[in-house]
C-alpha cells in the first residue's frame, strides 16, 4: 500500500535531511520509524503524506505516484496523518472540529453523528465535547486529534509520535487502538523514539540515523543483526557505529 523509493530531501545545497530511503508497508502491517529527534523521521512522513516534496526519488500510496500533482487530493483522501506539529483551535470544542472535519471530507451528514458516537465513546471524549480546547488536558488533545485524523477512515495511517506526552493509561489505550487498526487491515506508518513502543506495536522497524536507515527488520532480526540481547542495546550500537559527529 506504500512503497517508498530512494527518497533524498534537502532544504539546501550543503544539508541533506533524508538520504536515499526505501521500504514498503503491506496492508495490516505497522512499520515503524525509529530514531533520535533529528534523524529526518517527521520530514520523511510529511514526504510520504505528499505535505513536502522530495529532492528525489518516488513515494506510491494505494498505487498512486505521489510526485503526480494529479493525485495528491486522491491520495490524502486515503491517508490519516498525525503529528505533534498539528494543534487544534484552542477555542473550538471537540463537537465543532469534528463536524467540521467530517464535512471538510464530504462525510454524509447522516453518517456525523453515528461515527462520532463511536469515536467519542471508544476515548472517552463525550464527557468534555463542548469543552474548549484551551481547557482539556494533553491526553485529551491527542485523542480528539487521532479521532478527527481517522475521521474518514482511510486506509493508510502515518502516525509521528502518537504517544508522546501521553500519561501510561492514555498511552495504552493510543496503543491498543493502533493495533485495531493493524487487525482491520490498515497499512500504518508510526515514528516514535521510545523502545517499548517500537517493540509492542510495530512489525518492522526501520532504525533511521543521519536521514539514513542503519537497519531494517524485526525487533528479533536487529538483535541477531547486531549481536545483542536486547532491542535497546541493537539501537545503541547501530547509532554508535553510523552517526557521525
Amino acid at each position: 500500500m506504500i512503497k517508498v523509493v530512494d527518497i533524498h530531501k534537502s532544504y539546501n545545497k550543503t544539508t541533506e535531511t533524508v538520504k536515499g530511503v526505501s521500504f514498503e508497508v503491506k496492508k495490516g502491517v505497522v512499520f515503524g520509524l525509529l530514531g533520535p529527534n533529528g534523524a529526518g523521521k517527521t520530514t520523511l512522513m510529511q514526504i510520504i503524506a505528499t505535505l513536502l516534496r522530495p529532492s528525489s526519488g518516488h513515494i506510491e500510496v494505494c498505487g498512486l505516484e505521489g510526485t503526480n500533482e494529479a493525485n495528491i487530493l486522491e491520495i490524502h483522501k486515503k491517508i490519516g496523518f498525525l503529528t505533534t506539529e498539528v494543534k487544534l483551535d484552542p477555542l473550538s470544542t471537540p463537537n465543532k472540529l469534528y463536524d467540521f472535519f467530517a464535512r471538510l471530507y464530504d462525510i454524509p451528514e447522516k453518517e456525523i453523528e453515528s461515527r462520532k458516537k463511536t469515536s467519542f465513546d471508544r476515548f472517552g471524549i463525550g464527557p468534555f465535547a463542548d469543552k474548549r480546547i484551551v481547557e482539556l488536558s494533553t491526553g485529551m488533545k491527542q485523542k480528539i486529534s487521532i479521532a478527527i485524523s481517522l475521521i474518514h477512515e482511510p486506509p493508510v495511517i502515518i502516525f509521528d509520535e502518537p504517544t508522546n506526552g501521553l500519561d501510561i493509561l492514555t498511552s495504552k489505550q493510543v496503543s491498543d487502538y493502533l493495533l485495531e487498526l493493524k487487525n482491520d487491515g490498515r497499512a500504518i506508518i508510526l515514528s516514535t523514539h521510545i523502545f517499548s513502543v517500537a517493540e509492542s506495536l510495530c512489525d518492522e522497524i526501520a532504525v533511521l540515523i543521519d536521514g539514513r536507515i542503519a537497519a531494517q527488520g524485526t525487533t528479533e532480526e536487529l538483535m541477531q543483526q547486531t549481536s545483542t540481547s536486547t532491542f535497546e542495546d541493537a539501537f545503541f550500537k547501530l547509532y554508535v557505529e553510523n552517526h557521525k559527529e
